[in-house]
């Protein structure tokens, strides 16, 4: 069994990639090896960038998804902060879930998620 997990994803500016992740999103700075910065997202579960990795992505992916039961309060709180929302909170019949869109600085789609139970799906809202 493994005890961790880090997904590293390039970045040209560490200082606006910083900002948007550590200041926006509130992640904390785990580890800053000067050309990459690693967050942690939750116990055991990390996120890096570095400026020596190329930036790929396309219009699907890929997709940064941050799961927490405060969907809307993480809306409002960006939205008041001058993000720029790529779409705004709704729900996914399909794959049962409440979600919004957004970029970071470096064009990745961020995604902020929470599942819901379909029994009592407008208990959220």
């Amino acid at each position: 069994m493994f005890e961790g997990y880090i997904s590293f994803f390039g970045t040209k500016d560490l200082k606006a990639n910083e900002n948007f992740y550590k200041n926006l999103l509130g992640l904390k700075l785990y580890k800053d090896q000067k050309v990459c910065k690693i967050y942690e997202i939750c116990d055991g579960s990390y996120i890096g960038f570095c400026e020596h990795m190329e930036i790929t992505h396309s219009e699907k992916g890929p997709m940064l998804t941050f799961l927490t039961d405060k969907v809307d309060d993480h809306f409002k709180k960006l939205k008041e902060k001058n993000v720029e929302i790529v779409q705004e909170p709704k729900l996914n019949e399909k794959f049962q879930i409440y979600h919004f869109f957004l970029k970071d600085p470096d064009g990745y789609t961020v995604e902020i998620q929470k599942f819901i139970n379909p029994k009592v799906k407008k208990t959220f809202i």
